[in-house]
């Protein structure tokens, strides 16, 4: 199952959670250090709506919120 939305090609990204260790210096340390990087993703908040096409056919799609919000699917009663 593809976490990509329909509509505006949203999909997953990768990043770090990164773990850091010490004391802020404007708190009176030495500075955060970076102990570790793990590789984590992040994935798209899609839902899955009966959507109207331009044809006027009803079809699921997995579309991520901020299309729902923008307006960009009509939805099927």
């Amino acid at each position: 199952m593809s976490k990509v939305c329909d509509l505006c090609g949203k999909g997953i990204i990768t990043g770090y959670s990164i773990e850091r260790r010490g004391l802020a210096k404007k708190k009176g340390g030495a500075g955060r250090k970076i102990t570790g990087r793990t590789k984590r993703r992040f994935l798209p908040n899609l839902q899955i709506v009966r959507a109207r096409l331009a044809t006027g056919a009803v079809k699921r799609l997995k579309v991520c919120t901020r299309c729902l919000k923008a307006g960009k699917v009509v939805k099927a009663a």
